[in-house]
């Protein structure tokens, strides 16, 4: 991008000017319906693995591709989004993300099998992948200091509404219609917010130049797409085996992520990085990335499999169990504004770590369910578990991306957002594995169906408990950022 064209993309919004806090609201509004309407898509799908099994005549290992192809494309589309936000203003970059993200909704709609299918998630989370840094970045350079724990607190509502209702939506759906249905219920909604974003979003960021590196791009394809797709091979493995051992691809992952990071580091010494990784060397950001990383992982592993335990061991439909994952979603929606006004008055402390320990707690009582289980412990666990992920979000959204300066911003939003999909996709992963190997073990051993399938259950949350004592530990050193002069964030 030239010099010329730089200032041509200069942002119609000036800090300082009086009608500015207006627009801003307006931008960030425009930007929080978006992405409540990607974030409702991602979880509308949650209730209807079971039912497009059973459909599409697919195994789990299978059907999870739907969710983890679905995050693996996210966690590979991230890392260049910043690239985008660097050298597109904010207007551009909001219409190329839900013009595709309408593309691969209505691919979805006309599918005719699983492969097109998962084709459609593919472009659906090329759209989605932009808009959350696209959101957090915004509101960084937007919203000072003292009010961003209000402001991400309005983002956790984005973040736990549409979870709360979209499961429920997608159980009514398939309740009465054909699955195909559930995208056809999305698409008139992006449609919406992109004519809205057209016409009323203006730009608030300035482009500059950045470097788009290929190699670091196919690196980090090859580094993500790989270690997903081995632990992916450890369910397919369990239940009809797999033609390459899951070993083959996890170490192509590993050997690709070393290379990568290596590259990483070699270029931000010349401002070409495709990840700026020296926002690793703020401690604070680097301890809530770990903590949001073993909480993706976590909640991400034990979203598919609540909707197969409710409906496969005890025998519930899919609205029933959209009608069980509701109110826990609705808790997270109040106590979202709660929990940033709380933040920006008392910090991460008091709320992060009762957070990841009530979490915690929940992810073992989990690995005691049963066919005999009552179906209000499962209600009043998820309320619990939603209680927990409430105080735990906004605190660490809000103390990673605001221990970073402000030229970082970019960067650490789409590390940020790599880390959430590839670390959801590897719980998704981690959790159908064990899942089917336990399965298939117990079935061996002379165990019914359901037993069989309650046992793996039973293991697969087993990982998650043990996951989640990590969280616990590593929750315990995210403070809050306290700006230094220069806008520097200080103790990094």
């Amino acid at each position: 991008m030239t010099m010329d064209a730089t200032m041509d993309a200069a942002p119609e919004v000036t800090e300082g000017e009086p009608d500015n806090a207006a627009r801003n609201r307006l931008v960030i509004g425009i930007l929080l319906v978006s992405t409540f309407v990607v974030f409702l898509n991602e979880t509308i799908m949650s209730v209807a693995i079971p039912h497009l099994m059973n459909d599409l005549g697919v195994a789990a290992s299978a059907a999870q591709w739907l969710t983890t192809a679905f995050l693996l494309t996210m966690a590979v589309v991230i890392p260049v989004t910043g690239f985008l936000l660097q050298r597109l203003n904010t207007r551009p970059i909001f219409m190329l993300a839900m013009a595709i993200f309408s593309l691969g909704t209505l691919v979805c709609a006309l599918a005719p099998g699983l492969e097109l299918l998962v084709a459609g998630r593919v472009v659906q989370a090329v759209g989605t992948a932009i808009m959350m840094p696209l959101l957090m970045t915004t509101v960084m350079t937007l919203v000072p200091p003292e009010g961003r724990g209000k402001t991400m607190g309005n983002i956790s509502i984005v973040m736990s509404v549409a979870p709360a209702i979209g499961p429920t939506i997608g159980g009514f759906i398939l309740a009465h219609f054909d699955w195909r249905f559930m995208f056809y219920f999305t698409l008139p909604i992006a449609i919406g917010a992109l004519v809205l974003g057209a016409s009323r979003i203006r730009n608030v960021s300035t482009p500059r130049y950045a470097p788009l590196d290929i190699l670091s791009v196919i690196l980090s394809a090859f580094a993500f797409g790989g270690l997903v797709y081995g632990l992916s091979s450890l369910g397919e493995g369990a239940e009809h085996g797999s033609a390459i051992p899951a070993w083959v691809p996890v170490l192509v992952g590993l050997v690709a992520m070393a290379v990568f990071i290596w590259r990483q580091v070699n270029l931000s010494h010349q401002d070409k990085a495709l990840l700026d990784l020296r926002t690793l060397q703020h401690r604070n950001y680097t301890f809530a990335l770990v903590v949001m990383a073993i909480a993706m992982v976590a909640l991400l592993g034990s979203s598919i499999l609540l909707p197969i335990y409710t409906q496969n061991v005890l025998g519930l439909d899919t609205l029933q169990t959209g009608m069980i994952l509701l109110p826990g979603g609705l808790l997270m929606g109040l106590m979202g504004p709660i929990v940033g006004r709380l933040y920006d008055r008392v910090g991460p402390q008091p709320l992060l770590v009762p957070g990841v320990i009530l979490v915690s707690l929940v992810m073992w009582s989990l690995t005691l369910v049963s066919q005999y289980t009552p179906i209000w412990a499962v209600v009043a666990g998820h309320i619990t578990l939603s209680f927990g992920l409430a105080l735990t979000f906004t605190p660490l959204f809000t103390a990673s991306m605001g221990s970073v300066p402000m030229p970082l911003y970019s960067h650490a939003s789409a590390i940020l957002g790599s880390v959430q999909q590839v670390a959801g996709a590897a719980g998704i992963a981690l959790f159908v594995a064990v899942m089917s190997l336990r399965t298939a073990a117990a079935a061996s051993e002379g165990l019914t169906g359901v037993d069989a399938l309650a046992a793996g259950i039973r293991s697969g949350f087993l990982c998650g408990a043990i996951i989640s004592v990590l969280m616990v530990i590593a929750a315990m050193f995210v403070r809050k950022p306290e700006a230094a002069p220069g806008g520097m964030p200080a103790g990094h």
